[in-house]
């Protein structure tokens, strides 16, 4: 085969046939087709996109690029949950643990934060000594032993799609709905899971902002995961104003932390026990996703999910102390609040603009390489619905870079609307996506 003709058949409009698919990802892997022809093709694949059969035959391929990690003699439904990404969803930090202590194994394979959009092993990394890196043999070692665990991607794990990712990104390809479930897909499908939970974010903050462009990309990721043999489910999730208020890493472990001992963060809960109720209902813990809720309220309310976040820490290396007593942890230099113009009522608070704000602070990266201060970022005093008085404080900000914190300031001042009348609470859950189709809710 000829990877030219390949690029130009995807090029005018063309299928792609399994063996075209196969070859030019192994051919790509062992260097014989260059990166430029990859990044050829991912911008055909962007214009033209692809079919249903195209995008699972392309996520097959990217999956056994690598090693499919067999977790078969662990008891139990293991059962994953993924998030498309937003501002202040830290809702992983609770899920897994939670999940984990009722019963259902979570073998979990995060990834970091890339632009406006928190990372769960970011937040995890912020707690001294947590190690995000284990091998394989370390990550099977772990969920035997606790029934979680929680790292990032390996070398061995859908190499196809790290580097394709790494082409995505520099050549603007990355908004696609085949290549965003490829990758999704091929590292969740890797982990050894029997099972999956999507949160498909929809909304300002979120990387789909459209409600269609969100059910698409839900609909793709749960037909893939079926048509793989993995029972997948997908909630569509808003991310119009950040979820919970701690934005930026330590913060969010903070909140977290303060969740599992009963503190009540309504929107933060809400997702996460519907997440979780899903999990346990795929996981044969629970014969409806109510029955699921009803469990992950008492894990929390009981200690349980406290306890096996513990566990989680200590035996990834983690500084458990910090935990514990998380006063502990250094403080940024500066703390500034930023305060309400006029009274009124909070009627949207611009997500994007608030994670933006939160990496000008240092709490996220804009390229790979940035280095995270971890101390950084913002903790919401207000949440959209709620009443304020001029010059009461809508949020507080956490730096150590003193230059940039009046611009900073002002920006994230610029991201709250205040309006005269008290606007309706839209739904924080829309819509259930499975085999069937979109439920509405």
């Amino acid at each position: 085969m000829n990877p030219v003709e390949i690029i130009k058949k995807k090029r005018g409009g063309e299928k792609l046939s399994r063996f075209e698919l196969e070859f030019f990802i192994k051919n790509f892997l062992n260097g014989k087709i260059a990166d430029y022809q990859m990044s050829a093709l991912l911008m055909a694949i962007y214009f033209r996109g692809m079919d249903d059969e195209e995008t699972t035959i392309l996520t097959e391929q990217m999956l056994h690029s690598g090693v499919v990690v067999d977790l078969s003699e662990i008891p139990g439904i293991k059962v994953d949950k993924h998030s498309t990404g937003g501002v202040g969803d830290k809702v992983s930090l609770i899920l897994a643990p939670m999940v984990a202590a009722c019963g259902v194994p979570v073998p979990m394979i995060s990834g970091r934060g890339l632009g406006h959009t928190g990372g769960t092993l970011d937040k995890l990394e912020s707690i001294p000594g947590f190690n995000v890196n284990l091998s394989l043999e370390e990550y099977k070692n772990v969920i035997r032993a606790i029934g979680l665990v929680m790292i990032g991607q390996t070398k061995e794990i859908a190499p196809a799609d790290k580097r394709m990712y790494a082409l995505r990104d520099v050549t603007a390809t990355v908004e696609s709905i085949p290549l965003i479930s490829g990758s999704i897909m091929s590292k969740k499908l890797a982990e050894g899971i029997d099972a999956l939970v999507l949160d498909i974010k929809t909304g300002r903050g979120a990387f789909m902002q459209s409600f269609e462009g969100s059910i698409a990309l839900a609909n793709s990721l749960v037909r893939i995961g079926n048509s793989m043999g993995k029972k997948t489910l997908g909630f569509i999730t808003a991310m119009d104003e950040p979820l919970g208020f701690a934005v930026g890493n330590w913060l969010e472990v903070v909140e977290c932390v303060e969740c599992m001992n009963g503190k009540n963060v309504s929107d933060l809960m809400e997702v996460t026990y519907v997440l979780g109720g899903a999990m346990l209902q795929l996981g044969g813990k629970a014969k409806s996703v109510d029955e699921g809720i009803f469990k992950c309220k008492e894990a929390i309310a009981s200690g349980k999910a406290y306890k096996k976040f513990l566990q989680l820490v200590k035996v990834q290396n983690g500084d458990v102390s910090f935990i514990e007593n998380v006063e502990k942890y250094p403080k940024s230099k500066l703390e500034m609040k930023v305060e309400a113009a006029n009274d009124g009522f909070i009627s949207a608070i611009d997500s994007l603009e608030v994670g933006l704000t939160a990496i000008m602070l240092g709490a996220g990266r804009m390229k790979m390489d940035d280095v995270i201060d971890m101390k950084a970022g913002i903790m919401l005093k207000k949440k959209v619905g709620d009443e304020v008085k001029r010059r009461e404080t809508l949020a507080t900000m956490f730096t150590d870079n003193i230059s940039i914190s009046e611009s900073a300031k002002q920006r994230l001042q610029n991201s709250f609307t205040i309006s005269s009348s008290q606007p309706k609470k839209e739904k924080l859950i829309k819509a259930v996506v499975d085999e069937k189709g979109v439920r509405e809710l």
